[in-house]
Parts: C-alpha cells; sequence; structure tokens
C-alpha cells in the first residue's frame, strides 16, 4: 500500500483531482484546506491581513491569522493499492498539468506497512 499526498495551491481544482483519484482506481480521497506559510507572508505584507500590537504567544498569532484568510491550499491524500500509483499520478497531471512547473503543486507517495479499514468507498451502496 502508498500514501500519495499532494500539496497544491489550486485549490479551485481540489474536487476535480479527487475526482480523478477515484476515477483511478484510490478506494477513498481526503481533501483538507490549508494555510501555507508563504502565502500567509503575502497577505501581511499586501495589508491584506492585520497583526496585533502586541502577540501573547505564538499559538494565538498563528490561529488569528488562519481564521482571517482565506484556503491558500489544499491537502490532498490517499491510501491505495501501489498497482495504480501510475493512473493516480497521470490523473493528477491531467488536472494540474506539468507537476514540474510552477504553481501545481508537490505529490510524494510513501510507503503505507499496513493499512486498516481501507475500503473502496467508490462499491458502496
Amino acid at each position: 500500500m502508498k500514501l500519495v499526498i499532494l500539496i497544491t495551491a489550486q485549490t479551485e481544482n481540489g474536487l476535480e483531482v479527487a475526482l480523478a483519484w477515484r476515477e483511478a482506481g484510490a478506494p477513498g480521497v481526503t481533501i483538507i484546506p490549508s494555510h501555507g506559510l508563504h502565502s500567509l507572508q503575502r497577505k501581511t505584507k499586501s495589508g491584506g491581513l492585520e497583526l496585533p500590537m502586541i502577540i501573547t504567544s505564538m499559538a494565538d498569532a498563528m490561529a488569528g491569522l488562519l481564521d482571517a484568510s482565506e484556503t491558500s491550499s489544499l491537502i490532498i491524500l490517499s491510501v491505495m493499492p501501489a498497482e495504480i500509483l501510475g493512473k493516480v499520478i497521470e490523473a493528477t497531471r491531467g488536472v494540474l498539468g506539468d507537476l514540474t512547473a510552477p504553481d501545481t503543486g508537490v505529490v510524494f507517495v510513501l510507503d503505507v506497512e499496513q493499512a486498516i479499514g481501507v475500503r473502496d468507498h467508490s462499491k458502496s451502496e
């Protein structure tokens, strides 16, 4: 089994990527809204967010920034059989384009030693 993780700033294409993965055979796909540091820094420098004058803790400051900002990226992930990995990567390219080009995303794959409860949700009634 493999864990495939995609991080992309193309938030408007997240559902399309997830559906393409499912079509390629991924048993289930999870989409997590996320906030990239690059995007947060750009917003604070451009005046898009107000930073507090006195920051009581780093955790409070980060939570405030995240609450005030839009989702800047998505993390899309799935545990899947190794045999469909090529199809899933090609499906990702089909939606996002050349993954080596700027602003498309980063895909990485990790070995999964054991996965319990992985079900093919596309076959559910």
